[in-house]
């Protein structure tokens, strides 16, 4: 498992990665919720009262920053966040 602080501009944040058998899953936490990899379910996600967006096709967490949002829970979407921005933007109004 990989863990790595991850600065951007409106905070601190933290990835996290867990390989495998295929690819890895990817996680990065800000303060009020966080990005996810494919592997992980946006329905439980949203269920749970979450801030979460999930993003596809990733490997790396630069992959994350830069890959743009496919879903969104509703706590998310109060935030801003919209399905098309990119990850890194998405974790900006996170903090």
């Amino acid at each position: 498992m990989l863990v790595e602080k991850i600065e951007l501009d409106n905070g601190s944040a933290l990835g996290l990665s867990f390989q495998m058998q295929n690819a890895p899953l990817l996680v990065i936490r800000a303060d009020k919720g966080f990005v996810m990899c494919g592997y992980l379910d946006m329905e439980s996600a949203g269920a749970l009262g979450d801030v979460a967006v999930k993003v596809k096709g990733v490997s790396t967490f630069d992959d994350v920053l830069q890959a743009l949002v496919i879903g969104a829970t509703q706590k998310a979407i109060n935030l801003g966040i919209k399905v098309g921005m990119t990850g890194k933007e998405a974790l900006e109004l996170m903090f």
